[in-house]
């Protein structure tokens, strides 16, 4: 399906849906709103600290992640946004950024116009309790990714990460039969769960030598998801996806590859 001939805004109602119901009047609503499309580069910034914003983008393809710099120039990744979310609904209402946001991949994004955006969800009572819910969803998100660097060790760290990967990106299509390509570098996972390249590569092989997991370059194939599971202390309760809820889907091992399965 080419995202880009469809209207794109198509693959926001979907995500938002993922979390909250929606009537047709408002996904009509959502459909109508002006935006641009544009390619952004890898490495480049959608967003820098102290900017202040003047528009939404959401992601139709392409990965990005959202970074705080300390004083002396060390990074810490503190979100992925993956294709279908929109990383500038947290500066909906704030005048200045307080964080960069930034591509991970080469990407596809639909820059919608802040102030049109802004007045749909003061207008439109269940688009702002959609957008809300979105927004707080990507809360419980970062008070996991908050447990994960503080609480876990470095080898539950990197498992976690890996599992909550194949869940968002199931969930969006993204990872069929469980395998998805990781879009980060282990620089990259380094900065998202405060340890050393070095480390995470040690990591990597330890889960893939124990027969968790299987890697091709950055192609990842969980062996024993189960197992992966208890290693990486994963419930995915915290995504709040309707896919999840009540057990009603999980991961089962299928023909050495994964699926999701009721």
């Amino acid at each position: 399906m080419d995202l880009i001939k469809e209207n794109p805004l198509d693959l926001l109602i979907r995500r938002i849906r993922a979390h909250h119901p929606l009537g047709v009047d408002d996904q009509k609503r959502i459909l109508d709103l002006p935006y641009k499309i544009r390619t952004i580069e890898a490495q480049a910034y959608i967003m820098r600290e102290g900017d202040r914003p003047d528009r939404c983008v959401m992601l139709l393809s392409g990965f990005a992640f959202r970074h705080k710099l300390t004083g002396d120039g060390s990074r810490q990744i503190v979100a992925i946004h993956i294709p279908g979310e929109a990383p500038d609904f947290q500066n909906l209402f704030l005048e200045e950024s307080d964080h960069n946001v930034q591509m991970l991949t080469r990407g596809v994004v639909a820059e919608i116009a802040r102030e049109s955006l802004e007045r749909l969800v003061l207008e439109n009572p269940a688009v702002a309790r959609a957008v809300l819910v979105f927004t707080l969803v990507e809360s419980s998100i970062f008070r996991e990714w908050v447990l994960n660097v503080g609480r876990r060790d470095a080898r539950s760290r990197i498992a976690h990460l890996l599992c909550e990967f194949a869940c968002r990106m199931n969930a969006q299509g993204l990872a069929p039969n469980g395998v998805y390509e990781l879009p980060m570098t282990q620089e990259q996972l380094a900065d998202a769960s405060g340890l050393t390249p070095v480390h995470v590569n040690r990591v990597l092989q330890g889960l893939q030598r124990d027969g968790l997991m299987e890697r091709d370059r950055r192609i990842i194939r969980f062996v024993d998801w189960e197992a992966m599971r208890d290693v990486a202390d994963f419930n995915e309760r915290y995504l709040h996806a309707r896919e999840f809820e009540h057990g009603r889907n999980s991961i089962g091992l299928r023909s050495g590859g994964l699926a999701f399965v009721n």
